[in-house]
């Protein structure tokens, strides 16, 4: 396309391959014809009201132009530390020394030189100024950024009694800052790249040099590069496309927006990956035993954490199997329940239309509704919403003799068994999952229930997180990997990482001599 007498030795402007990704289109250098760069750049932003073109001279005597997006830079510090100074500039004796001249006095820090149309539209796209000059074909991009952002706040999905009251937000250098608060050696590297072709959105890949497995580090990378998509707006873009087996109702990836826990898990070896425009980071790789780890097991003393931990498991199997365990015994094995209990629950059970599977289904159909109708509700009354429907509408349902009331109570002791898990997703496949187990054992009782179980065990035994199997705490079996499973030992104990996630030999141990605690030799006491 030829582009207003543009010359044809430097090229035309490939308009017809803007609706390419960024890193798709064509380097095009800048041209030392001011105006030509500023028509190219007119042309590309046609109809777009928040790009500003602002046209000057520099001390009075060179042309030069100054382009940002209103509402992405701050314009008070472009208007103090480069439009004033540059207009006002006095010493400019040759035209030749402008370009070296105006980074001298501009009176920011982050100046940045960049040569092509390309780098334009990346660098306004983030916020930073650009000024081109006439005659030059190198531009300056000033590192001015401002947006409205979210202040730092508690997470509501990971609120906890003792530990840090701070979480992630939307704004990716706010979020890598908190990390690099929390872990101040230089040896936290974090590699940035852009993906999306139409969002070009910022994705850092957080690591330990040292300390994660340099084959780790790599392999997500590789995953992050061969993602080709026009946009990534959320975190769960990203998952869904990097997992190891994405058919799997089970996250392959922990997802936090707390900076202490990411720093954790840098800490033992991990892998994080932060988005910009989204408070959730992505922890690689992921095993089952830290699906059920809440950050504040390392907070509190070791057997408090340890007594909660059993709790959460104990309440894993209720969540999961408890309707169908329910269901299977009242079906088929009636003989194993206490004659007395037998009774009281066939006398409930006397009016009622529907076999125990149908009657668990409107059950766990309805309670499934109100959590969710709760979720998307308005805070002020998603809760009680929630509550007194469920409340409502299972005492409703009882005195039609649609339900019985001990199913009801089973309803209410497996919801209230799924709020323990510490992770969301965690929660999302239990009671996912609970559905086909409750078929299975309404066809084939305990049976059924044993099947489903096996066939869930298998599958999570064939299950990788990066090259991680997914029980990998746990096999093959070693004590020292034990010691943050079942339990929460003292930290004075755990003095080595997980080695299935650090694999550096060298750098194994976390704690240097004997740390457990005790009176020093020669002290007091009495």
């Amino acid at each position: 396309m030829k582009f207003l007498g543009f010359g044809k030795k430097r090229g035309d402007f490939p308009f017809q391959q803007m609706n390419e990704s960024l890193d798709q289109l064509p380097e095009f250098p800048l041209d030392p014809d001011l105006h030509k760069n500023i028509e190219i750049l007119k042309t590309v932003y046609k109809d777009c009201s928040d790009v500003v073109f602002r046209e000057f001279s520099i001390g009075g005597k060179t042309d030069a132009v100054l382009l940002y997006i209103d509402g992405l830079s701050n314009i008070e510090e472009v208007d103090q530390h480069v439009l004033m100074p540059l207009i006002q500039m006095n010493n400019l004796e040759h035209e030749s020394t402008v370009f070296e001249s105006t980074k001298k006095e501009i009176t920011v820090s982050d100046l940045k030189e960049i040569s092509t149309i390309n780098d334009i539209f990346k660098q306004i796209s983030i916020g930073n100024p650009v000024i081109l000059i006439k005659e030059q074909t190198k531009g300056i991009s000033i590192g001015l950024p401002k947006w409205e952002k979210r202040s730092i706040m508690e997470p509501d999905a990971e609120a906890v009694i003792r530990g840090p009251r701070e979480g992630f937000i939307e704004t990716l250098r706010v979020n890598t800052s908190l990390l690099r608060r929390k872990i101040r050696h230089p040896l936290l590297k974090m590699k940035q790249m852009d993906i999306g072709g139409y969002t070009e959105t910022q994705v850092i890949v957080a690591y330990i040099e040292g300390i994660a497995d340099s084959t780790l580090v790599d392999e997500v990378t590789k995953r992050l590069k061969r993602i080709k998509i026009d946009g990534i707006l959320e975190s769960g873009y990203i998952e869904e496309m990097i997992q190891d087996y994405p058919f799997s109702p089970f996250p392959q990836l922990l997802t936090t927006e707390r900076p202490d826990v990411a720093a954790a898990c840098l800490l033992e070896g991990r892998v994080v990956i932060l988005i910009d425009g989204t408070p959730i980071t992505l922890i690689a790789p992921c095993t089952f035993a830290s699906l059920l780890q809440a950050p504040e097991d390392y907070y509190n003393q070791f057997y408090i954490s340890t007594f909660i931990r059993w709790l959460r498991y104990i309440f894993f199997f209720i969540a999961l199997l408890a309707p169908s365990a329910y269901v299977a015994i009242l079906t088929f094995h009636q003989e194993m329940v206490p004659t007395s209990l037998l009774l009281t629950i066939a006398e409930s059970r006397e009016k009622i239309p529907f076999p125990a599977l149908v009657e668990a289904f409107i059950m766990e159909i309805t309670f499934e509704a109100l959590r969710e109708a709760g979720v998307r509700l308005p805070k002020q009354v998603g809760a009680a919403v929630s509550i007194v429907g469920a409340l409502v509408i299972g005492q409703a349902a009882t005195a039609a003799g649609l339900v019985s009331s001990p199913m009801v109570m089973v309803v209410a002791i497996t919801g209230v068994a799924s709020f323990l898990m510490p992770r969301y997703a965690t929660g999302i496949s239990i009671r996912v999952l609970r559905f086909p187990i409750m078929i299975l054992s309404g066809m084939l009782g305990l049976l059924g229930v044993m099947l489903g179980i096996t066939a869930i065990v298998a599958h999570m035994c064939t299950l990788k997180s990066f090259g991680v199997p997914y029980f990998n705490s746990t096999a093959p079996l070693k004590i020292q990997n034990l010691k943050d499973v079942l339990v929460r030992a003292p930290w004075w104990s755990m003095d080595t990482r997980p080695e299935f996630y650090s694999k550096n030999p060298t750098n194994l141990r976390r704690e240097s001599g004997n740390q457990m605690p005790g009176p020093s030799k020669g002290g007091g006491g009495t």
